[in-house]
């Protein structure tokens, strides 16, 4: 394959997401979860910028905590890079520019929107042509949530959350998120579920503990109506997470005091996702959230996944 390429450089964005249902199966012997899950792609965005290069480079801008992320092969986006040129045999490198905005170790899966951001641009910069299966195939090698930020829109997750078939939202549905400072490390937050059900059989029973996406979650997704759908939010990960960030049950509270119609942990955390009726109300949770002196952002959803910005 030649070096090949017209242009100079690709330009992707690729959202976070969240999770409207999490349901979390026992932890298998290598180590993960067996998951059931509703993502949904939210309007807040990692963009992603490709470069040809002889070698493998990455550089990070835009959070305030950047300092966290990692440019070497701990990162996701770099590992993308990597395994699409050995998958294709391409014999360059590659310089990737990150601008990040979803917020690092906040349970948005802003790493995994990098990496899928990462393989959309390399293989366009490159030309390398990789069909969609197998991108998609790529992306379950690298982590759960990458297939989900490659499709972005609704769709439920099943396995480690890697295996998506779409689900159809009518409308918009918005939401406030409160990002945190300090980030929660997933691995703890899924050590502390398995401590915790071990310690208290009933969180394991309480709702049953099940693979199974209710029925209610796809029913209110389709009507497009947040009040249904507030009624099925449920994540197995949030009482694991609250028992690390005890302070994240009072944003909620802070939250639906002000007009949310529910609030819920993101994925492992520690962001907060309040969903709200509409736009306005939004912007009041908002306003009530900042007065309180948090960091709070009026998304919506569902929005497309990585694509290409021209």
């Amino acid at each position: 394959m030649s070096l090949a390429a017209s242009t100079e450089s690709v330009h992707v964005r690729a959202p976070g997401k969240i999770n409207v249902y999490l349901g979390v199966g026992g932890r298998h012997d290598d180590g993960y979860h067996a998951l059931a899950t509703v993502f949904q792609a939210v309007s807040l965005y990692e963009d992603v910028i490709a470069r040809h290069a002889d070698d493998f480079s990455l550089t990070v801008s835009g959070a305030d905590d950047v300092d966290d992320v990692p440019l070497d092969d701990r990162n996701l986006a770099m590992r993308a890079a990597k395994l699409l040129a050995a998958a294709t045999e391409y014999p360059g490198g590659v310089a990737l520019e990150i601008r990040k905005r979803v917020p690092v170790a906040g349970g948005m899966g802003g790493g995994s929107a990098d990496a899928a951001a990462a393989l959309v641009a390399c293989d366009a910069l490159w030309g390398t042509g990789l069909s969609a299966a197998r991108m998609h195939e790529l992306a379950s090698r690298l982590g759960a949530d990458v297939p989900f930020a490659l499709h972005g829109g609704t769709a439920v997750g099943t396995g480690r959350g890697d295996q998506l078939n779409p689900a159809l939202a009518r409308g918009r549905f918005d939401w406030v998120l409160v990002t945190s400072e300090h980030g929660l490390s997933t691995p703890v937050v899924y050590g502390r579920l398995d401590t915790l059900r071990e310690e208290e059989g009933a969180l394991a029973d309480d709702p049953p503990l099940s693979l199974d996406v209710p029925i209610p979650v796809l029913q209110a997704l389709r009507s497009g109506d947040p009040g249904q759908l507030a009624d099925t939010l449920y994540n197995d990960l949030q009482a694991a997470a609250l028992f690390e960030r005890p302070d994240l049950a009072q944003t909620i509270d802070i939250g639906i005091r002000a007009g949310a119609l529910q609030g819920i942990v993101s994925g492992s955390g520690p962001t907060i996702a309040l969903l709200c009726a509409d736009p306005e109300v939004a912007q009041d949770v908002q306003t009530a959230l900042r007065r309180s002196g948090q960091e709070a952002l009026h998304v919506h959803g569902p929005v497309p996944g990585a694509r290409i910005i021209v």
